[in-house]
């Protein structure tokens, strides 16, 4: 028995093939695991890799402020400021039970003044995710009571929110960043590059502990640059007072007034009424975002009298001193009707202008050649922007057509037909005012006070752009008392139009004044638009005019632009005729298709 159990118990007498098995199976387990190591480093090495750098690799960004905004003489106009944005992770949230935290999430909710249910509405919805918003830009105050609510998986990150200390009053030109600190309106968006700069990045390897062992690689960021207008913030801050003033006085449903340097093109001031605060701009609507001043066009009425009597006089169809017969106070052109309020009989091109006669304009524009009178309105740059680059800027609208009637061309000449910004008025007083050199018009300062020769043109001699100013400084002492302002000689223009609606014109006027000071040596042009005016005042010496005064008193003080009243008005004496005796060459015009000089 012994014999027989021993043989049973003999491992040579095991079934080889389990041997075998065992022998393939540790074998398959090792190839396998070759193949995997081959697969891994080998063939598709950047999954680990990836796994690893997920895990160890990590980024820091070195964010760049963005840039300020500021007035010619350094006056802050938009600059950033220190916030914090609160933020959860669901994740962290549902894993600690943070939700059971109910009076820690209503004093959360109070303080950011949302609805708690809605706030943990947005939490819950998706528990497994990692970010989601709560509210951007807090105050640091906010920030510091959050932080005290110790809630699992609520957060803060350091972010900037841009802040404009002016407020309402440069809101149009500045315009305003949307939350993620991009530029939508204004110069905000007009330099959005230049502004923000382009943030830096350290990336870096950490050990398990989140120590840092390896310095990957460095990024310095490129700084935010500073953009200094040529805005005087002070000129600003008195145009706005007196525009939103006048806006309220006459009831008008807007207004926009621009004051610029003659010399350089620079805008010294550039103000919309109404406006909007720009530091919180909820439930504002947004038409009133747009910068009327280069954006809404009007009709500019008798503004444009003295852009054609230049032409009148830059042809030579009429001089400086000469007499328009303007009797009997009406003509009919293509059988539609031109008048003064009167019968002003003979005028001189100053009295034309001071009387504001239809009739004369019409006259001094029928004396010229179509095409050259349409070739000067050109000139003056109203079918083109204004060189400032403003976003929104209109070119206007002035008809590029073959065929004018003689009564469009007359309309056209006191300021009918065609509609231009304030801007575009703006640059063509500027122009007169320099002696007739037409320069674009510039939002950022000019440093080196020198104007590129690319960016002017001479449109109108010298001679005749100052017969002009002057003969306007007298439209200012005859007819427009209150456009004056103390110890300075003034110059301007009125213009009253009435408001284009289909298939005509309706009831609704536009108010506009523009004007030079001081005319000894002219420095500012300011011009004002009050549009629709309502109640019995609506013309422009009675609206605008007082609006200009102001404003232009307050600008040549602030630059200390010395009185020049003591100074006689010689050109202007020299050049006027009250006889048509006198010694000088007189023109008579009985038809308004020609002009007859009579010696």
């Amino acid at each position: 028995m012994n014999k027989k159990a021993a043989k049973n118990n003999n491992p040579l007498n095991t079934a080889p093939w389990r041997y075998y098995l065992v022998l393939a199976v540790v074998a398959l387990i090792y190839i396998s695991l070759m193949a995997r190591t081959a697969y891994i480093q080998i063939i598709e090495p950047e999954m680990l890799k990836k796994q690893g750098d997920l895990r160890s690799l990590r980024v820091a960004a070195n964010t760049v402020q963005r840039g300020s905004i500021v007035d010619r003489n350094g006056a802050e106009l938009a600059i950033s400021v220190p916030v914090e944005t609160v933020w959860a992770d669901p994740k962290i949230i549902m894993d600690n039970n943070a939700i059971a935290m109910t009076k820690h999430w209503q004093a959360l909710a109070d303080v950011l003044d949302q609805d708690i249910n809605k706030l943990i509405a947005r939490v819950v919805k998706n528990p497994r995710k990692r970010f989601i918003y709560l509210e951007r830009k807090i105050s640091p105050a906010m920030a510091s009571y959050i932080k005290e609510l110790k809630i699992p998986g609520i957060h803060l990150r350091k972010e900037s929110k841009r802040f404009y200390p002016t407020g309402e009053i440069s809101a149009h030109l500045i315009g305003f960043t949307n939350v993620d600190d991009k530029g939508i309106e204004g110069i905000e968006r007009m330099y959005d590059d230049l502004l923000t700069g382009t943030g830096g990045a350290k990336r870096f390897r950490k050990d398990a502990k989140g120590r840092k062992i390896e310095i990957i690689s460095v990024e310095e960021p490129e700084q935010a640059q500073d953009i200094t207008l040529s805005i005087d913030q002070r000129i600003q801050a008195i145009a706005y007072k007196e525009l939103k003033g006048a806006v309220q006085a006459f009831k008008a449903t807007s207004g926009s007034v621009v004051v610029a340097n003659i010399h350089t093109g620079e805008i010294l001031a550039m103000t919309n009424s109404p406006s909007y605060n720009p530091n919180n701009r909820r439930n504002t609507a947004i038409h009133r975002f747009r910068n009327r001043a280069i954006t809404d066009i009007y009709e500019p009425g008798s503004t444009m009298k003295p852009l054609t009597a230049l032409t009148a006089l830059e042809f030579g169809s009429a001089k400086a001193n000469s007499i328009i017969n303007t009797s009997p106070g009406w003509m009919r052109l293509g059988g539609r009707r031109v008048s003064d309020p009167i019968n002003r009989g003979k005028l001189s091109i100053e009295e034309i202008l001071v009387t504001s006669s239809n009739m004369g304009t019409t006259k001094l524009a029928l004396s010229v050649p179509k095409d050259y009178l349409l070739t000067k309105f050109f000139d003056a740059g109203f079918a083109d922007d204004t060189g400032t680059n403003l976003v929104g800027e209109s070119v206007g609208m002035m008809h590029d057509r073959s065929r004018w009637s003689k009564f469009e061309l007359a309309t056209l000449s006191w300021g009918a037909g065609l509609a231009i910004t304030p801007a575009q008025l703006t640059r063509f007083y500027m122009a007169l005012a320099n002696g007739g050199i037409k320069r674009k018009l510039t939002i950022v300062k000019n440093s080196d006070k020198t104007t590129d020769p690319e960016d002017q043109e001479r449109i109108f001699s010298a001679k005749n752009s100052l017969a002009i100013t002057h003969m306007l400084e007298a439209v200012v002492d005859e007819h427009v008392p209150k456009a004056k302002i103390d110890g300075y000689r003034v110059g301007g223009k009125t213009g009253t139009s009435i408001k284009a609606v289909a298939g005509g014109y309706g009831n609704d006027y536009v108010a506009l004044f523009a004007g030079i000071a001081p005319i000894s040596n002219p420095e500012i042009v300011v011009v004002v638009v009050i549009n629709e005016p309502s109640g019995d005042l609506y013309h422009g010496g009675e609206v605008a005019a007082p609006v200009f005064s102001r404003v232009m008193k307050g600008a040549l003080r602030v630059l200390n632009v010395a009185p020049d009243a003591q100074k006689s008005r010689t050109a202007s004496k020299h050049i006027k005729l009250t006889h048509p005796a006198q010694k000088l060459s007189l023109i008579h015009i009985s038809e308004p298709t020609r002009l007859r000089r009579i010696s």
